[in-house]
């Protein structure tokens, strides 16, 4: 690419909704009075509370209007998937998750139920209750996990010279919007199985930092880790791998069902690259760590700013590496 078509490129993902989305979580933690310094941790997948040599993990999700309305079905899975997904982003298994669902009616709240019930049942982990208004005027829905971690992988910890790995299962396509999902065709045991190499990397000390690529996609997840752990990240755009016939622009805004970011040492990445290999998902390195605070998009021979977090904060946070 030219420096003027990766300025332009880097110009689109800042702009697009997805990435500026984010910015809304600064505007909410301000109003609440939470920084990075707080308990729990606001900026990671989900709140670490140290408990008996380990620790409880809390997370939760709500949903946009437009989604919901779109697929309740799926609306009701992806609560149940996203959620897990965060607490296997911190090396966290998930015990168990809540429901918070607003319908017309019991006929129009069914899909959306369905879809939950049928993600537990895939995932294995229960629903153990919730919320449940029938009389609202559309539908709503929320859910939220509760998970354990030993050893954490946490959005605090990159450091300058670690590889930047993306692990994302292929074995999809997209259901709506920018969401390329994995899951619904996959059998159970694998499900479970992919979501269990993450706290085993972590135990075995193979990566301390990463996030679970969400709303986005991988550019605005990449720019959540750089600024949680006050670190710049280059991207090599041409060391992307999206599935056939899917461009490097969408991709880097995608939102995958099994997508996440690791922060890993040069001398882990092979191991904890084929450790996901091994089980049919796709990981390779796509950038590096960097002294400063600028996520950039590069080719080798030119680069362009995406964005810089200290002359324009994303989750405005503050750093916290305790």
């Amino acid at each position: 690419m030219s420096e003027s078509e990766l300025d332009a490129l880097a110009g689109r993902l800042r702009d697009h909704p997805s990435i500026r989305s984010k910015l809304g979580i600064a505007r909410a933690t301000r109003a609440l009075g939470l920084s990075a310094a707080s308990a729990g941790r606001p900026g990671d997948d989900a709140a670490a509370l140290p408990r008996d040599g380990g620790f409880d993990l809390l997370a939760g999700e709500g949903f946009i209007p437009a989604f919901i309305e779109d697929d309740p079905w799926f609306a009701g899975w992806c609560a149940v998937m996203v959620n897990l997904s965060d607490i296997a982003a911190m090396g966290g298994r998930s015990a168990a998750v809540v429901d918070q669902v607003w319908a017309p009616s019991a006929e129009a709240a069914a899909p959306l139920l369905q879809g939950l019930r049928d993600a537990s049942a895939a995932y294995g982990v229960p629903l153990v209750g919730g919320h449940t208004n029938l009389s609202a005027p559309a539908l709503g829905l929320a859910a939220s996990v509760f998970g354990k971690a030993q050893r954490l992988i946490t959005s605090f910890h990159a450091a300058p010279g670690d590889l930047l790995i993306a692990a994302v299962d292929h074995r999809g396509s997209y259901r709506n919007f920018d969401n390329f999902c994995a899951a619904l065709d996959a059998p159970p045991d694998r499900l479970r199985r992919d979501l269990e190499l993450l706290p085993t990397l972590a135990e075995d000390e193979l990566t301390r930092a990463g996030k679970d690529i969400s709303q986005g996609g991988i550019i605005g997840t990449a720019l959540m880790l750089a600024e949680c752990s006050s670190v710049g990240i280059d991207i090599d755009v041409t060391a992307l791998t999206p599935p056939p016939g899917i461009a490097a622009e969408r991709w880097l805004r995608s939102f995958p069902s099994f997508g996440f970011l690791l922060s890993v040492a040069p001398e882990n990445a092979n191991a904890v690259c084929a450790r996901f290999c091994a089980r049919g998902i796709d990981a390779c390195a796509i950038g590096r760590v960097t002294n400063g605070s600028a996520v950039t998009l590069g080719d080798g021979a030119e680069s362009a700013l995406f964005w810089d977090h200290a002359q324009t904060p994303y989750l405005d946070l503050g750093a916290c590496h305790a």
